[in-house]
Order: C-alpha cells, then sequence, then structure tokens
C-alpha cells in the first residue's frame, strides 16, 4: 500500500485528437502495466473500452489507469478532448492534484488546449506541458514551444531539448535537469551521449531551470548571483516548489508510439508535481453551516469524495478519492447529503475496465466501491465524528435540447428508466418531462452528447430511441373585448339539460392565469352554478382558436343568462361557458405569443461581427455589450427561443468553439404576423 507522500493524481488535459489516450497507453507500456501498446483506431486501448468510444475512436468518459514507478503511485486520469463531454473533464478536475496539458506538435495551441489551461487557472492547478507527435510528419516542436512562451510568457520552462536528425526529424530528448540524452530503439530506452551542437542549448536552458530555482529562496538567490552550482536535491526542492507555486509550468515532449519521453515525463512528474496533502485545496460545509478549510492529512478521521458513477445494466460502481484517513471494506461512513450510514462493502482500483479487489485504500487514493445504490457523484462520505459536506462538481450548465421518444410504443417507462441510470453516470445532462408539449425533453452539451445517450440507451438498455425538435410553448391571447352568448340546451326524454349564459371577454396585461369574475343582476343565473361557468372557461381556455396553445392574459365576467328550475345542473353550465368561449374568440382578435429569452454570449472580440450577424437573423434584439475578466466580450440579447434551438452548435462553429451562451426566458411576446400563420399551419397538422 502507497502512503500519500508517494501517491499522485494526474489527469491529462488537451483538445480531442492530441494524443491524450495514447501518450497513457505508452506509459502503461514502460511502466510494466501492459505487455503491448493498443491503438485508438483498432479499439484496443486500456482507455477506450466502452462500446461507443471505440465505435467513434474518441474518449467519452474519464477513465483511471493506475501506474506504479519507482515506488510511487500515479493515477492518471485520461479525460475526453471532445466538448461535448466536459463534464467528465469536470470530474476528473476535482479528483487530480495536477494535470498535464498535452499539446500535438502538428496542431499547436488549439481551442480545447486554450480551455484546460483556463480551468486549471481557476482552480490554481499546478500543470505540465506536454508537446505530443513530436516524430510525426508535419510537426513543429519550436513553433509550438515558441507559441506557449509568447501566450503563457517565462512561466513556460523547457527542461527537455529535442535532438533532429538532419531530415528535422525528432530522434532523441535531452534531460535539461540531469544533462543526459536518450534515445529510442525497439520501445527501449537507451543513453547516447549529447551532441555537440546542442552543448550550449543545454547550458543555456539549464541556467534558465538554476534561476526559476534561485527565485523560490533567499538564500538560493544570493549564491545564484555570486555563480555558485546548486546541488542535484536543491533543483528538485526548488522546481518542485516553483511548480507547485504556480511559477513554473515545465514543458517535455515526446512520442507515444515509439514512447520517446515517456520515462522522462514520469521521472518529472514523481518529482516536480504535487502529492495529494500538497494538492487540491477544498473548502467543506460543516453540519452546521460553516465554511472552513479541509485538510488532506493521512492521520485524520476517514473521509472520501465520490467524483464519478458508473451505471449500466449489470450495476454500479461509485469512484472516489481518499482525502483523509484509511479507509477498509468494513469502514463505516456517513452520506452527508442524505445523512445515511453506508457500509462499504467490496473495494476495486479500477485499471479502464478492469477491477482489482483492495481491501485498503489509503490518504490520497482512488478506488472505487460496488452496488453503494442510494450515493451519487458528489456526495461525500465522513466517518460520524466529523460530518462535512464539499462542494459539488460545476457541471456546465445544459444548452442543447431535443425530445426523446421510444421507436416503438409502450416502452416510454423503459427510456425512462434507461435515461435515470444513465444520469447517474453522466449528471451533466437533464431529463425534463414536459407535461404542456407532452415530450421528454433531453438537455445536453451539444448534438454530439445527445446521439451519445440514443446509443447507450440501445447498446445497454435494449429501447430504440428517436430525437425529434423540442416543441416551443407558445401561448394566445385576445387584443379585444367581446361579450357573447352561450347556450346548452338537450331534451333527451326525461329531465333535459339547460344552462344559458352571456359572458364578456377581456384581454388583460401582465395576468397569466384566467380572472373570472360575475356582475349578474336579479338571480338570472343562480350563484350555485357560477363554479360550473368558472369551470367551463378554465377547460375552454386550455385550447386557444389558434393554435390550440393555452390562452393567457384573459378575464371572463359572467354578467347574464338564463336557467330551468328544472332541466339546469352544472353539467348543462359548464357546456354554456365553452360554447361561449368558442363563439366570442374568432371575434377578439386572437394572436399568438412566443416565448423570449435573455441570452449572454461570452465571445472573444474577433467573432463579434459573425455573432451580432448571426442574433439579426434569429430575430434578436442586442440590449448591450460588456467586457469579461478574460478579455472577452459579453453580448447581451433577447432572442425568441424558437430559434435557439440549434444555437449550441451554430454557436460552436461561428467562434470555432470558443464562444458560450446562457439562456433564461424571460417573458412573452407577441409572434411578428408573418411567422404566425407557419406556426398555426404546424399546429394544425400535428392534430
Amino acid at each position: 500500500m502507497y502512503t500519500a507522500n508517494s501517491i499522485r493524481n494526474i489527469c491529462l488535459l488537451g483538445h480531442s485528437g492530441s494524443g491524450k489516450t495514447a501518450l497513457a497507453e505508452s506509459l502503461l507500456y514502460m511502466t510494466g502495466a501492459i505487455d503491448r501498446m493498443g491503438k485508438n483506431a483498432d479499439g484496443n486501448t486500456v482507455c477506450d473500452y466502452d462500446p461507443e468510444e471505440i465505435r467513434r475512436n474518441i474518449s467519452i468518459s474519464t477513465s483511471v489507469v493506475p501506474l506504479e514507478y519507482h515506488n510511487h503511485k500515479i493515477n492518471l486520469l485520461d479525460t475526453p478532448g471532445a466538448f461535448d463531454f466536459s463534464g467528465a473533464v469536470m470530474e476528473a478536475l476535482r479528483a487530480a492534484d495536477a494535470a498535464i496539458l498535452v499539446c500535438s506538435a502538428k496542431d499547436g495551441i488549439t481551442v480545447g488546449f486554450e480551455k484546460a489551461w483556463k480551468y486549471c487557472e481557476e482552480r490554481n492547478m499546478p500543470r505540465f506541458v506536454y508537446i505530443s507527435k513530436v516524430d510525426e510528419d508535419h510537426s513543429d516542436y519550436n513553433a509550438t514551444f515558441n507559441a506557449l512562451r509568447e501566450r503563457y510568457g517565462n512561466k513556460i520552462a523547457p527542461v527537455v531539448v529535442p535532438i533532429w536528425d538532419s531530415s528535422k526529424k525528432i530522434t532523441g530528448i535531452i534531460d535539461v535537469l540531469n544533462k543526459r540524452a536518450f534515445e529510442m530503439r525497439d520501445l527501449k530506452r537507451v543513453e547516447i551521449d549529447i551532441p555537440e551542437d546542442k552543448q550550449s542549448v543545454v547550458e543555456e536552458f539549464h541556467d534558465a531551470l538554476k534561476e526559476s530555482v534561485a527565485e523560490t529562496d533567499e538564500a538560493l538567490m544570493e549564491r545564484f548571483f555570486e555563480g555558485d552550482d546548486f546541488t542535484y536535491a536543491e533543483m528538485i526542492n526548488g522546481l518542485h516548489q516553483g511548480v507547485t507555486a504556480l511559477s513554473l509550468f515545465p514543458v517535455i515532449c515526446g512520442s507515444a508510439v515509439t514512447c520517446l519521453g515517456s520515462l522522462m515525463l514520469m521521472d518529472h512528474v514523481i518529482d516536480l508535481l504535487p502529492n495529494p496533502v500538497e494538492g487540491n485545496y477544498h473548502k467543506a460545509t460543516t453540519a452546521d453551516g460553516k465554511v472552513e478549510e479541509f485538510v488532506v492529512s493521512p492521520r485524520g478521521v476517514p473521509s472520501a469524495y465520490v467524483w464519478k458513477t458508473v451505471s449500466d445494466q449489470y450495476g454500479k460502481y461509485s469512484y472516489i478519492k481518499v482525502l483523509s484517513g484509511e479507509i477498509t471494506q468494513d469502514t463505516t461512513l456517513v452520506n452527508s447529503r442524505t445523512g445515511e450510514t453506508e457500509k462499504l462493502g467490496r473495494m476495486y482500483i479500477m485499471c479502464g475496465k478492469k477491477n482489482t479487489e483492495v481491501k485498503t485504500l489509503s490518504c490520497g487514493d482512488i478506488g472505487a466501491f460496488g452496488k453503494m445504490e442510494k450515493v451519487r457523484t458528489g456526495d461525500t462520505l465522513c466517518d460520524p465524528r466529523k460530518v462535512v459536506s464539499l462542494k459539488g462538481i460545476p457541471y456546465p450548465a445544459p444548452c442543447y435540447s431535443m425530445a426523446i421518444a421510444p421507436k416503438v410504443k409502450g416502452q416510454d417507462d423503459k427510456v425512462g428508466m434507461g435515461l435515470n441510470r444513465l444520469n447517474e453516470e453522466d449528471p451533466s445532462f437533464s431529463i425534463v418531462n414536459n407535461a404542456e408539449t407532452r415530450q421528454l425533453v433531453i438537455s445536453g452539451a451539444g448534438d454530439q452528447h445527445l446521439d451519445v445517450l440514443v446509443s447507450k440507451l440501445k447498446g445497454r438498455f435494449g429501447v430504440e430511441t428517436v430525437l425529434s425538435p423540442a416543441k416551443v410553448a407558445y401561448r394566445e391571447k385576445i387584443k379585444k373585448k367581446v361579450e357573447a352568448h352561450g347556450r346548452h340546451k338537450k331534451q333527451t326524454g326525461g329531465s333535459g339539460q339547460f344552462g344559458d349564459v352571456w359572458i364578456r371577454f377581456e384581454p388583460q396585461e401582465e395576468q397569466d392565469e384566467l380572472i373570472f369574475d360575475e356582475e349578474v343582476f336579479g338571480g338570472s343565473v343562480p350563484k350555485n352554478f357560477y363554479p360550473a361557468v368558472e369551470k367551463g372557461v378554465q377547460e375552454a381556455v386550455q385550447k386557444g382558436p389558434l393554435a390550440g396553445y393555452p390562452m393567457v392574459n384573459l378575464k371572463a365576467v359572467l354578467y347574464d343568462g338564463s336557467y330551468h328550475p328544472v332541466d339546469s345542473n352544472e353539467m348543462a353550465f359548464k357546456m354554456a361557458a365553452i360554447l361561449a368561449f368558442k363563439e366570442a374568440m374568432p371575434n377578439a382578435m386572437p394572436t399568438l405569443l412566443e416565448p423570449i429569452g435573455a441570452l449572454a454570449v461570452t465571445i472573444p472580440d474577433s467573432y463579434m461581427g459573425d455573432v451580432i450577424g448571426d442574433l439579426n437573423k434569429r430575430r434578436g434584439r442586442v440590449m448591450g455589450m460588456n467586457p469579461d475578466n478574460d478579455g472577452n466580450t459579453v453580448v447581451e440579447a433577447e432572442v425568441p427561443m424558437a430559434e435557439m434551438s440549434s444555437y449550441a452548435i451554430d454557436l460552436r462553429a461561428m467562434t470555432q468553439a470558443r464562444g458560450s451562451f446562457t439562456l433564461d426566458f424571460v417573458r412573452y411576446e407577441e409572434v411578428p404576423k408573418a411567422n404566425q400563420a407557419k406556426i398555426i399551419a404546424e399546429a394544425k397538422e400535428e392534430e
């Protein structure tokens, strides 16, 4: 069992296709965890094991692979790069204490890399930059490194120097710290002499690292100016401090195919990145509502955080990170969300989909429990002596919605059950049963996200579904006061039915609910029938005259009528009210209302023209523009919700995925006359 000091929890972040999963595979191979490397294209990597990941050749969820190297345990968290699965990245960031940002030498700084950097900045997370694919055609290490320096400044510190051959292909790398050079032969690391033409570059970079070390301590700074050399231990200690304090971001490079740089990366992970006690800082809320610093402590009472759930047709795994103390299979902890006691039971170390049962998990380590049905992602499990809750995981708000329905009628329950199980695993999407439009609506990060959910429903739960655009909840109102007569008369031998009313319908401003009133004189309609008349109008306003949408902003006043002492009853007056409503509406200038949303789009200034032009096409009104703290502009606008169904995908295309938005309903407004005919025709066709 490893102690907290000898554990590293590292997440791999970066753009889709930058080589994160291939790097994980290379590290597994070089540390002896696997005896042959899989490939994404062949669908046989350790990290991408889900059928959907194999089919699509991309990572969809975060995989955990533990590596053992030089008496240390490194829990590597391989995250998806596709933006639709950023919920899984948020989970990994909560479990990790540091990050390796993977940047391809072919593509340079991508949007995915920029976002990963921002996530780390927001969390004060120590990080390395790993430049991948350095030996592939059209790769340019220097251009990528220079772009990093230009963007992020002199904190970008190279700890390796690549060795090129005459055709500018990288054949080896030099460890700047140790001044040793290596190349790969048949996937084995071989030490070579440092080429003559690289000696001066290595010295220059070594001096730069020395200066960075000197900046961590005043005594070292004095020695640096006096020209003293530092010991290896002093160099490592100083660099470790610099990385932990975010004054230094080491850059390493390599190739996952040949494993060039993989062992050097592992050495630097152990030497320079923080262990769990030095790592991620947590704020905890105590039982009495106070917020305090949570101390990660091997000697503390046992506690753990559930950062990920895998829930399929066979059962459920709850992935945890032990935050203090030691946890065994017999440990009993309290779930601070529910207050219920949980006996933990069987405990596993996960490596991709493979599980290995263990008896104990020490502070800082990552493992999983099976069959904890009441435990959810984001729960804090604590010792009963100190119950606290850590903050939930900040998933991005779902911004792309579609209606989902089974292909075969009668399988709605199966769809609902499958979606609820998938939601345990992926809380970043939401499910709403819209009673008004009679649709089950799922909302996620984009079309790919929803497509994967549909595929999982079929693959795991055996139910085929179809997606269709979510209906817009329109409303109807009248613009003119009208009076109408409704008479319901039915004679069927014996007692008949008779109800007779005169009702005035008036438009109201800012009053969604129906207002019902009466002004009956002389008892022409007995009081005991008023509720029946109101009930009739209430029922009638659920389907407006134009397209069958609910009526709003309406007042109905019963002011006259007549009754029969024998044949009048509640049902007759309810029917009379409905008839009066139907007669009145065509003459009351009915019109359609649509929901309007308040939109806030955050974009870099260079995309401003495209985004404003697009909003104009969507009938949007720009209300203002404000700069934010990150050098972007927030465009505020009001826009019809009906025009926004594909906005998540369109904005991503317009801004190369650099834009983000929030959209919140504010009110209903009249639909322009030109658009009403189409909405009415569609509603009638559906009926």
